[in-house]
């Protein structure tokens, strides 16, 4: 074993030894100080070793790995530098809104623990496209970085396109590629805007920005846009023909879903809010095979549902994602699921099997 590899082994296990401990505070006091701890591990963490079977090439762009960090787990690009060495190809930050705004009132984050799953009603707590910019700007991590971007609470959703293209102008100079987010359940009617025509309110302006911002010397970065999991297989199926007629570079399958019923007496009373973990995979794998077979073979997708094991995340691939994103499996296992699933991606590509 490697002197790198062997402090990595010894940090994972002191990083999983006290998960436990963060689980027994309450969940959004938790993953602060767990990310706060990670930004203070940064300084001595060895940082990643290469995987070179696993490199790809997706939307332009070269990924060391298909596993990256699903949006909402650093909002603000403040801990992007110590998440970037854990391993992760790309981090997914945000979901960042033109103003900052302070998100639901608490509690709006809530664990199934018995199901391996959150719910959450954040909805979109961020410092605002000013702060990630002065963030970016300082960034030391070299991978991809993806810009998850919506609107603020109080934009009328008629307007919603006016926020999605003002944080899309501000960050375009940082983003290796943009998430459009119009699939959240926890900003009111967000979910709306994956209609037809609505859709294409919102993203014919950033397709649009993005030509005359390459006319004029940037480099293009692709756009992606986030589906919900609770979509009808006629919506997906709409939505399949529509993306690459937008000119959009990829679809993130799935986000939270708002089907809470059967956890309610898990939950407080009137909990409302997005499940994700293990109960999502099914529906999220179920949402990426069915886009799969509608869309063209090279348009990309980024497979995000119930990622909580190397098996779960081959299974998302194999339903013909190319890209694969963690969120609530990270939360619940921290590193170590980083390295699991890494090692199984390798095992494979070399011909090592699962």
């Amino acid at each position: 074993m490697t002197m790198r590899r062997m402090i990595r082994t010894m940090e994972l296990a002191a990083i999983g030894a006290a998960l436990p401990l963060l689980r027994r505070l309450e969940p959004e006091r938790a993953h602060t100080l767990g990310l706060v701890g990670l930004k203070c591990l940064r300084p001595i963490w060895p940082g990643a070793g290469p995987r070179r079977a696993l490199a790809l090439d997706c939307a332009g762009l070269r990924f060391e790995h298909p596993l990256g960090l699903a949006a909402g787990f650093d909002k603000n690009a403040d801990y992007l530098d110590a998440l970037g060495a854990l391993g992760f190809s790309h981090v997914e930050i945000g979901t960042v809104t033109p103003r900052p705004q302070p998100g639901n009132p608490r509690p709006r984050m809530f664990r199934l623990s018995a199901e391996r799953a959150l719910v959450n009603r954040m909805g979109f707590n961020n410092k605002g496209a000013e702060y990630v910019a002065a963030r970016l700007e300082r960034r030391s991590y070299r991978g991809i970085v993806g810009i998850s971007i919506g609107k603020n609470f109080d934009t009328p959703i008629e307007r919603a396109g006016d926020d999605y293209l003002a944080v899309f102008r501000r960050l375009f100079s940082y983003a290796d590629y943009f998430a459009v987010n119009v699939s959240s359940p926890n900003t009111a009617r967000l979910r709306e805007l994956q209609d037809r025509d609505a859709l294409a309110r919102v993203v014919s302006p950033l397709v649009d920005a993005r030509t005359e911002l390459v006319r004029r010397g940037a480099r293009r970065v692709p756009i992606f846009v986030k589906i919900a999991p609770d979509l009808d297989a006629e919506a997906i199926d709409r939505l399949a023909d529509e993306l690459p007629a937008l000119a959009v570079d990829g679809v993130v399958a799935t986000n939270t879903s708002n089907q809470l019923q059967r956890f309610g007496a898990a939950l407080p009373p009137g909990t409302t809010g997005g499940l994700s973990g293990a109960p999502l995979h099914e529906k999220s794998l179920a949402a990426i095979a069915r886009l799969r077979s509608r869309l063209p073979r090279d348009f990309p997708i980024v497979g995000v549902g119930g990622i909580f094991d190397a098996r779960s995340a081959l299974a998302t691939l194999e339903a013909g994602a190319n890209l694969i994103q963690v969120y609530t499996g990270f939360a619940y296992r921290g590193p170590a699921l980083v390295e699991e699933i890494l090692d199984a991606l390798e095992r494979r590509a070399t011909g090592g099997g699962e």
